[in-house]
């Protein structure tokens, strides 16, 4: 990539909401620099979804935002990650990175007993997504895991301390506590929305892996690398755009990132699909 490129924006995609919480981290890290969101919010959530439909999404997804001439795309989702990456760095010619080999490699980083938990969407648990690479990067690890699929509408309907988030996490979570881990993986970017509800459950002991931040981290070395990283003394400009509910998406977004989005548009799934 030439200097020019350094100012085209990086790329973040999601099926929803969630997905700002690894743009957060981005934003922290890399403020100078433009950023271009989706979040498909029209067909959420994917993670009940079968690994075609996915794809597909992901897929449509992807190509909108390069007509935005993005410089790289972060699937900022767990359950695409899982299952579309591949089909991705296939289709489109600039570099992709996901979220689940960062936060899988800061897990090992971070356990002492080799006990790892992992929560996620029924997709990215039924694939093994996390087990698989935590495996693959550590033989000896013990992985359990729990699909968790209702964090996802209580993180988006803002319900962070609510009684029925502390009923539910309950529900999902106290199984950990025999499995002596001490480590946990939130492998969906909607979950970290929910980690003081979730702590409270598993212990304040055991370490919560948001995978944002190691994925921000592996975005910054590869902009760095490859020489494409902004050379801007200015604050980045940051553009949202959502297929479906912009209102409700701007007051839960701006919950999430702790600031105020002022560009946000709403698109259309026929212009999506063509």
């Amino acid at each position: 990539m030439n200097f020019m490129n350094r100012s085209n924006p990086i790329g973040f995609f999601d099926s929803g909401i969630g997905g700002l919480t690894v743009v957060k981290e981005a934003m922290r890290l890399l403020p100078n620099e433009n950023i271009v969101y989706f979040g498909d919010t029209a067909r959420v959530p994917y993670g009940s979804k079968s690994n075609s439909t996915v794809i597909e999404y992901t897929m449509q997804a992807a190509r909108f935002l390069m007509k935005k001439n993005i410089k790289m795309l972060v699937v900022a989702c767990n359950t695409a990650s899982s299952v579309a990456l591949d089909e991705l760095r296939k289709e489109i010619n600039v570099p992709v990175i996901g979220v689940i080999e960062p936060g899988a490699k800061m897990a090992l980083d971070e356990t002492k007993n080799g006990r790892i938990g992992v929560i996620g969407t029924y997709a990215t648990i039924n694939n093994k997504a996390y087990s698989s690479q935590l495996k693959k990067l550590n033989g000896k690890i013990k992985v359990f895991e729990k699909a968790c699929p209702l964090f996802v509408p209580l993180a988006e309907e803002g319900w962070l301390d609510h009684k029925a988030t502390h009923l539910i996490a309950r529900e999902y979570l106290e199984e950990f506590k025999e499995h002596e881990i001490d480590t946990l993986i939130l492998g969906c970017t909607h979950y970290p929305i929910l980690t003081e509800t979730i702590s409270k459950v598993v212990g304040k002991k055991v370490k919560l892996i948001n995978s944002g931040l190691p994925a921000s981290y592996i975005l910054k070395n590869y902009l760095e690398g490859r020489g494409i990283r902004s050379q801007s003394v200015q604050i980045g400009y940051h553009e949202f755009y959502v297929s479906d509910v912009p209102a409700k998406f701007k007051n839960i977004a701006e919950r999430f990132l702790g600031r105020k989005i002022d560009n946000l548009n709403k698109i259309d799934l026929e212009d999506l699909i063509k």
